[in-house]
């Protein structure tokens, strides 16, 4: 093994034991204490950094040097997140809030955008609209505490969102699904197509992500009974910080 790959490893190996000065949150020792501590130059303790950052164990703050990245993986179960149950436990205006409270952090929502649009032509194709159809967008910044975590882009067909509390920034508890299913639209399935690929600019700027780490682009389609898809959104998530799992019955 590579000397900077054991030193990556000891310095894992910290993290995980969340040992004095690498607990979640913490800096790092400075480059220059690091390669003293293993008797190697700094370029190497950089290059073992580098590995950490790709696996999302640290992030780098130009300027002020290697931060613990504070947010434990985020267990994304497919199957479960989307129950009435699950969506509204503790007042919660979603799935994404519940995870995140389950974990013992605070979850956090900035509307970016609100209001009625042209969706892009893969959402518009999904929804078969026509030229002149529009459809309500949500936009969101998600946050775990105050670490970026999450960019989810909602639609829903304008004919349907138009005048309701889809289109306010507060859905209410149980959050979209709980308000079509109010309007007797109840999503009875679901169906995801996900990729993984380098985050867009706008994407790596708010989630702090390096060139070296990647995002999971999940496309979220929702239902009803007849096959009606009534809600699309575009999940965009770093690898690093979700675990995606699925659960189903055998025949």
């Amino acid at each position: 093994m590579t000397r900077f790959r054991e030193i990556a490893t000891e310095m894992r190996a910290r993290i995980a034991a969340a040992q004095e000065g690498y607990s979640p949150g913490d800096r790092l020792p400075p480059q220059k204490a690091l390669a003293e501590e293993f008797t190697v130059s700094q370029p190497v303790v950089q290059r073992a950094i580098l590995v950490l950052r790709a696996e999302g164990l640290v992030r780098i703050e130009r300027g002020t040097g290697t931060v613990v990245h504070e947010i434990k993986p985020i267990v994304r179960n497919a199957t479960a997140r989307y129950t009435k149950t699950a969506r509204e436990q503790g007042q919660s205006r979603g799935a994404f809030a519940t995870e995140v409270r389950n974990l013992g952090h605070t979850p956090r929502s900035e509307l970016v955008k609100l209001g009625p649009v042209s969706p892009p032509q893969e959402i518009a194709d999904i929804f078969d609209f026509s030229r002149d159809d529009v459809a309500a967008i949500r936009h969101r910044h998600m946050k775990a505490d105050d670490t970026p975590v999450q960019i989810a882009t909602s639609y829903v067909p304008w004919s349907i969102a138009k005048d309701t509390s889809i289109t306010q920034e507060d859905t209410g508890p149980g959050g979209t699904y709980s308000r079509l299913e109010e309007l007797g639209h109840r999503v009875t399935r679901f169906t995801e197509r996900i990729r993984t690929r380098p985050p867009a600019e706008e994407e790596a700027s708010f989630l702090r992500l390096g060139e070296d780490q990647h995002v999971y682009s999940v496309l979220h389609i929702a239902y009803t009974e007849d096959g009606t898809p009534v809600e699309v959104t575009q999940h965009v998530m770093p690898t690093f910080q979700w675990v995606l799992e699925y659960e189903w019955s055998a025949d």
